[in-house]
């Protein structure tokens, strides 16, 4: 237990998941995957990498479960997986949506042929 004394920002510095270990720093350097999810919103749909979208929302998906119940639980680590889970199924989504209008313009071109 912190003694009376101890600053806020020092139990911080010094606990578990504190910038002193990698529980810190992993979570802060993956954001960098949700900012880069928000960035392909402006990419055509067609463009988008249906593997790699999936092994994101998977990876994600399975990391957020196990931040929170490893020892110490990382709720930072929690809290970008499942953003990165939750762009890449956006994504998915997004191609799934696209897939299904294209095939509707396909048959559309074809009953005015």
């Amino acid at each position: 237990m912190a003694s009376a004394g101890t600053s806020a920002f020092s139990r911080f510095l010094n606990s578990p998941v504190g910038p002193k270990t990698i529980h810190f720093w992993a979570p802060a350097m993956k954001w960098g995957l949700v900012i880069a999810g928000l960035g392909d919103l402006a990419r055509p749909a067609d463009q988008i990498s249906v593997k790699q979208q999936l092994s994101l929302a998977a990876t994600g998906l399975i990391w957020t479960r196990w931040s929170l119940i490893i020892t110490p639980k990382n709720y930072s680590l929690a809290t970008v997986n499942f953003f990165v889970g939750c762009n890449a199924a956006y994504q998915l989504a997004r191609v799934a949506m696209n897939k299904d209008s294209g095939s509707e313009k396909t048959v559309e071109q074809e009953k005015s042929a």
